[in-house]
């Protein structure tokens, strides 16, 4: 059986459309397997840690030309959410000593090391870097950084 080239088209335009989807940043709920990463300087990031409030969590990396101004972003989202939310970052599969180099004196906020990629994939984080907005450990948002931020930040935050 041959296929005609229009039903080819129609293929095609329905996988390209699946992938975009795909890429879309997340609003609803995302239930995901469990939470333990070590965080740089001592302690760990668990699902207690997240289960509670409200959680923003920025996730990047050194080696993404869109994390290299994080520090600023990260720390902003601390200044403006700190009293009121837990403002956290994990790195995206980097050695601990590449992250400490990366990050100096510290982001404004505890860094995390997710080594084998496991929340980002979890929280389907798609591209660097990304955001994960979680209102009593549930991901209210997952997806990318937004530019501003405080959009999917603020209805959690209430």
């Amino acid at each position: 059986m041959t296929t005609s080239f229009s039903s080819r088209v129609r293929l095609g335009a329905a996988a390209l459309t699946l992938a975009l989807l795909s890429l879309v940043a997340f609003r609803g709920t995302v239930q995901a397997e469990a939470v333990d990463l070590v965080c740089l300087g001592g302690g760990r990031l668990t699902d207690a840690d997240l289960g509670h409030g409200t959680a923003i969590v920025v996730v990047w990396a050194s080696w993404s030309p869109r994390s290299r101004g994080i520090g600023e972003r990260v720390g902003a989202l601390a200044s403006r959410w700190g009293g009121r939310a837990r403002v956290v970052t994990v790195n995206f599969q980097e050695d601990g000593a590449v992250v400490e180099r990366f990050v100096g004196k510290g982001l404004g906020a505890p860094v995390c090391l997710d080594p084998e990629g496991n929340f980002s994939r979890n929280y389907k984080i798609a591209t660097l870097p990304g955001l994960v907005v979680l209102k009593d450990g549930q991901a209210v948002y997952s997806g990318k950084l937004p530019d501003d931020p405080d959009s999917v930040i603020a209805p959690a935050v209430r």
